[in-house]
């Protein structure tokens, strides 16, 4: 994989949660995660999980970034491959609580941003508005095992005002009221990137969307497409990939699986 085989607008997944995603002149990578088949991300508490797919690039392939959207401060979306080799200068938009811990590493433009609240990078004339959407990791005990968790909204447009491309990320999420309210502000929405796996920690508390939430998922937010990632790099996860496109086709969803290493086209509308 070279630089030059990355389309000018387009979505390319590098594995797990991690895309480089093109549009409107600009390039943002999501959830660093370059750890190796057989390398273990560490979840905290003295939690790990081995990863068992090889991701599409490694991070010295990368193309020129403008910008980092990260949802959390987990091993498999933040690892110690980003820490060492990620530009520090890179804007990175995540929670505060992982804007925090990653200023503590010298990524001084870390920017954390609460639920509804945006962050804007302009360039050439164009801007992309990113804004935290709600995210709930875990309920219960587990969840303050865990950190923070936001989904993002990526609306692309003219600096003047409007947007021509609409993405919404979902973050690791279980289905939660909090979600409910993104359609209401967002009825139009062009591409949903939903996180599945249906992650369990030692069998005991699931905590990302399996393949049946993942479905409600798209059914409540109703994107034109969807395209599923974050579902068999690590032995955490239990739910595999059909589980979803089973359901999400039978309830009539346009699903498009990209494949690590390929690109799906982006384009307005």
């Amino acid at each position: 994989m070279t630089n030059r085989d990355f389309v000018t607008d387009g979505l390319y997944f590098v594995g797990n949660a991690t895309m480089v995603i093109r549009y409107g002149g600009f390039t943002l990578l999501t959830d660093p995660n370059f750890l190796r088949r057989g390398q273990r991300a560490h979840l905290g508490y003295g939690l790990t999980t081995r990863r068992v797919r090889e991701p599409a690039i490694t991070i010295e392939e990368l193309p020129e970034l403008d910008g980092v959207v990260l949802s959390h401060l987990h091993g498999d979306h933040w690892d110690r491959v980003a820490r060492r080799h990620l530009d520090r200068d890179l804007p990175i938009v995540t929670t505060p609580h992982a804007s925090r811990r990653l200023k503590r590493h010298g990524f001084g433009r870390s920017r954390g941003i609460r639920v509804w609240q945006r962050h804007e990078l302009t360039k050439h004339g164009r801007t992309l508005r990113i804004t935290a959407m709600p995210g709930r990791h875990a309920f219960g005990v587990t969840q303050r095992l865990l950190p923070p968790v936001m989904g993002s909204m990526l609306e692309f447009g003219p600096a003047g005002g409007g947007t021509d491309l609409r993405i919404y990320i979902s973050g690791d999420t279980l289905m939660c009221d909090e979600l409910k309210e993104i359609p209401r502000r967002y009825p139009d929405i062009d591409l949903g990137v939903v996180h599945l796996g249906g992650t369990s920690l030692l069998g005991l508390a699931t905590v990302t969307m399996d393949g049946a939430q993942g479905a409600e998922w798209t059914e409540l937010v109703g994107p034109r497409r969807v395209v599923p990632i974050h579902y068999d790099d690590y032995t955490a996860f239990k739910s595999p990939l059909s589980d979803y496109e089973d359901r999400a086709r039978e309830h009539g969803f346009d699903v498009h699986v990209v494949e690590r290493g390929t690109s799906m086209p982006l384009t307005a509308g």
